[in-house]
């Protein structure tokens, strides 16, 4: 049997998904939630504290609670990658318009702010498996966090790993300076002469750690993160780039198409 506060949400949830309280409404106060289920105060604000977790609502210091504006939601579908590939051989001038963020947002440049941070590291056991190189190989460690300007968290956490020894071969591929690059990390890659042949996304779901739910604007308790690892296959069979890809579950909708073979 549900506990009271666990009713008290889900009907205040309801209220909110059907669209009775808008973005920016208040939500009625403790006392009125008290009087109406007919619970005690603590009661009211365990079921609150759900539905902050949630996301859902927000309490203002001094005014009260309210119904959250939602965020940009990023719909991340398979068909990103080749999209992605078809650009590399456009003209700069294409491959600047527009670029993954705003493939998966449907938002423009302007209004995105993009960062990037460039350093090095080493291979630990588990790159060096994903890779197939030696622990302790040299590696280009780049960060890169993406947002919309009205918000104030990135829509994702971006890790992205090269061999140094392959990318220095462009020294224009190790300076963070030239981010966002026209045409993204597929373009960087045909650089040098690699051609992507697959890319293989490896999702688990967790709760964030607290400094991912600080900078993702979530709380680290109610709402999960998608813990993606893409791995990117040159023509070769080679592995020549490993990302780690924080998503987070309030935001992020995940999509893969399945193409299958007619029967003959």
């Amino acid at each position: 049997m549900p506990a009271k506060y666990e009713l008290i949400a889900d009907e205040l949830r309801q209220k909110i998904l059907s669209g009775e309280l808008t973005p920016g409404d208040r939500v009625p106060g403790e006392s009125i939630l008290k009087d109406q289920y007919k619970v005690s105060v603590p009661t009211v604000r365990q079921a609150l504290a759900v539905l902050r977790h949630e996301g859902l609502i927000e309490a203002r210091h001094g005014v009260g609670t309210y119904v959250r504006t939602p965020r940009i939601k990023v719909r991340r579908t398979d068909e990103r990658h080749q999209w992605e590939k078809n650009r590399v051989r456009e003209p700069e001038s294409v491959r600047r318009s527009t670029g993954a963020t705003e493939y998966d947002t449907g938002l423009s440049m302007p209004e995105l702010v993009f960062s990037a941070r460039y350093t090095t590291t080493e291979a630990h056991d588990g790159l060096a498996d994903a890779f197939g190189i030696p622990v302790g190989t040299k590696l280009l460690q780049r960060d890169y966090r993406t947002q919309y300007r009205s918000e104030d968290a990135p829509f994702s956490l971006v890790r992205s790993y090269l061999v140094y020894e392959v990318v220095e071969a462009n020294p224009d591929l190790l300076d963070e300076d030239n981010e966002p690059w026209p045409g993204g990390t597929q373009h960087q890659l045909s650089t040098i002469g690699i051609e992507l042949v697959s890319i293989t996304e490896e999702v688990h779901t967790r709760m964030p750690s607290v400094q991912e739910a600080e900078e993702l604007g979530i709380p680290n308790t109610g709402v999960p993160v998608f813990d993606l690892r893409r791995i990117s296959i040159d023509v070769t069979g080679r592995v020549v780039e490993v990302a780690d890809i924080i998503l987070p579950g309030d935001r992020s909708e995940l999509i893969y198409t399945t193409k299958l073979n007619r029967w003959s």
